[in-house]
């Protein structure tokens, strides 16, 4: 049995459950190595039913039958042709399963209220679970260290190809589906998340969506990019310009890659995650643009793009060997446009190794 699967079994076990519902796509496939997605919330591709003793199981409908076999290896697959609430009411009582733990922060009010009804009259007590499985997943193996880094740099392959064709007239859009595309011609799965380009004004939305606005000479364009690659994200933000970046460009471009040096040296394990906030903001807070840097330093990344730990302000987390996270401060002037550096960092002992490797970013 994989090592994650025997930890959550000794965890089921300390908490007196007899069982555990996986219904967290990102979670489901971490135990699993199943790769099938969901549509929404309320629609399911499938949920892992892990005993606290004994053989786990993989619980689907006949359209991922065969996908389901093929993946889950030690998974037992149990189909549901009249629905999961009628499979879980015969299963249960014959795996002698009372208490089931379910990720309650994954499941919608109204399934679990019914889960709770149907269940309840078979004896079975559903017990509430949050981050369980994300605590296993927080610290990284060799493994997904090495996946990871396969992910940051074929993240860069492909930006550095579009890079070298951009031109001012392309719009946002065809950039942005650009970048998409050659991600996929180059192996990866599909983005990690909805790829951002932003160019001049538009820069100035942390979390822009791409429009047709076309590109223009002289004027900051905000990429945020990222891929999943063997189940494993990137993510990478770099701020270009298309001909001369002006005096004002040049001196917000290198005062947030300060404030992203100054993050970078400030991670090692033991420290608690808001000291590293701290030592960035401090530099763009100096500067006079602390207000315009409004959201953290940086967050978690691994079979998710986004997943503890968090670097803000509030951040009380002790950073520990293994973790992987963002570095990713900006500085956001409405009207005018936004700078933003993104790096992706593996903690350990004593510092972080930073995993981006090209320098294109550096040209401003």
């Amino acid at each position: 049995m994989p090592p994650s699967l025997s930890t959550l079994q000794k965890a089921l076990k300390r908490k007196k459950l007899d069982a555990v519902l996986i219904t967290q796509p990102e979670n489901r496939r971490y135990l699993s190595g199943y790769t099938a997605t969901d549509s929404s919330i309320s629609e399911s591709s499938g949920v892992l039913l892990i005993p606290a003793q004994g053989s786990p199981f993989l619980l689907t409908d006949s359209r991922f039958d065969i996908h389901a076999r093929e993946e889950a290896n030690g998974f037992e697959v149990a189909l549901y042709p009249k629905g999961l609430h009628a499979l879980l009411k015969n299963l249960l009582p014959r795996l002698g399963i009372k208490r089931l733990g379910f990720e309650s922060h994954y499941v919608l009010h109204s399934t679990a209220d019914k889960m709770t009804r149907v269940l309840g009259k078979k004896n079975v007590e559903l017990v509430p679970l949050t981050g369980l499985i994300e605590k296993m997943r927080i610290r990284k193996t060799s493994e997904e260290i090495e996946k990871i880094e396969k992910s940051v740099l074929l993240n860069e392959q492909v930006f550095q190809e579009v890079y070298r064709q951009l031109k001012p007239g392309m719009t946002e859009v065809e950039v942005a589906l650009h970048i998409e595309t050659v991600m996929r011609l180059k192996g990866a799965e599909r983005p990690s998340f909805d790829t951002i380009v932003a160019a001049g004004p538009n820069s100035a939305l942390p979390h822009a969506v791409p429009t047709s606005r076309p590109l223009q000479e002289n004027e900051p364009i905000v990429i945020d990019m990222g891929l999943i690659l063997d189940g494993y994200c990137s993510d990478m933000t770099r701020t270009v310009v298309l001909g001369t970046p002006d005096n004002k460009t040049r001196t917000l471009f290198r005062l947030v890659r300060k404030a992203q040096k100054e993050g970078m040296a400030a991670i090692k394990a033991g420290v608690i995650a808001r000291d590293v906030d701290r030592a960035a903001r401090q530099v763009i807070e100096k500067a006079g643009y602390g207000d315009r840097f409004g959201h953290g330093l940086g967050h978690g990344v691994g079979i998710a793009v986004h997943e503890p730990p968090s670097l803000g302000k509030r951040s009380r987390k002790k950073l520990k060997e293994g973790m992987v996270v963002t570095v990713e401060p900006g500085i956001y002037l409405p009207g005018w446009g936004g700078i933003r550096l993104e790096n992706m960092v593996e903690v350990q002992t004593g510092g972080c190794r930073i995993f981006n490797r090209d320098t294109t970013f550096l040209d401003i």
